[in-house]
């Protein structure tokens, strides 16, 4: 799980610390208005039916900025939460509260938005035992942070990196001499990383099945191709799905297939931020 990478929390730590430096620059000249002494009471709720993801970042927003803020969450990541619903509330200099607002939403609607688009895609193929993967087009720096999300949200994580799994593709493949050889020379090079092989046909799909990946993704094949390499396969390689998911009747076709895996870059890329609001009440 991303939550125990020993990288994890540092990693929260900069990727907050840049988004705060991003925003507040020289300083927040706007607050300057408002008296340094005065204690204010500010909470926080959602315009939309959303999952709840990222308390880590918010409240890590708030450390950075103001270590003596205190911040009482009614809800936790992962949450199914209704419009007009409070998420929490926080208290304390009513400068710091206002100076980390829109770091901390953006944070919190971006996350959410990718947790709500993933628990309502998990639901439409809820019947069948097709798991949902994110991809890598994620928003640049926010990587780890949205494949939580996506964790958060019912879904399962492909490979974090370039690093962690082999994924050979039309490209490598050329650039190798065949299937065959890409992946032999993956067996040799990391015999511990997952291998997989990108195919757009059926010849392709034999030829990988024959040099026994650990996983084969169909790339934009037909819900026909797609149950036909599953009928077919009869060796304990793991299929999974991509392109082609045009609609929601689209996903729904293809998890009923059989394949194990679908990934979907809709998930991280096509967002719709949660609808949030922060507004002072003492």
């Amino acid at each position: 799980m991303i939550e125990t990478d020993k990288n994890y929390f540092s990693e929260l730590e900069q990727t907050v610390s840049n988004a705060i430096k991003e925003d507040l620059g020289t300083g927040d000249v706007t607050v300057e208005l408002i008296d340094h002494t005065m204690k204010a009471k500010a909470q926080v709720i959602s315009r939309d039916d959303a999952t709840v993801c990222g308390i880590p970042w918010v409240n890590e927003v708030f450390f950075q900025i103001d270590p003596s803020l205190t911040i009482l969450w009614q809800v936790k990541d992962g949450d199914l939460i209704e419009a007009n619903q409070l998420l929490l509330t926080i208290e304390g200099c009513a400068r710091s509260i206002l100076t980390g607002e829109r770091v901390a939403l953006n944070f919190l609607q971006t996350l959410s938005a990718t947790a709500t688009q993933t628990r309502y895609y998990n639901q439409l193929i809820s019947h069948t035992e097709a798991q949902l993967l994110d991809t890598r087009k994620t928003i640049p720096g926010l990587r780890r942070a949205q494949k939580y999300a996506v964790s958060c949200g019912g879904g399962s994580n492909h490979r974090m990196g370039l690093f962690d799994a082999f994924l050979i593709k039309e490209n490598h493949i050329m650039a190798c001499g065949s299937i065959a050889n890409a992946v032999n020379r993956a067996k040799n090079l990391y015999p511990d990383r997952r291998i997989e092989i990108e195919v757009e046909n059926m010849l392709e799909f034999s030829e990988a099945v024959a040099a026994e990946p650990h996983w084969i993704m169909l790339d934009n094949f037909s819900t026909e191709e797609m149950t036909a390499a599953v009928v077919s396969l009869n060796k304990d390689i793991s299929l999974e799905a991509s392109g082609g998911i045009e609609s929601e009747q689209d996903l729904i076709a293809i998890a009923e297939t059989g394949v194990q895996y679908i990934s979907v870059g809709a998930l991280t890329k096509h967002l719709h931020a949660v609808d949030l609001s922060l507004r002072l009440i003492e």
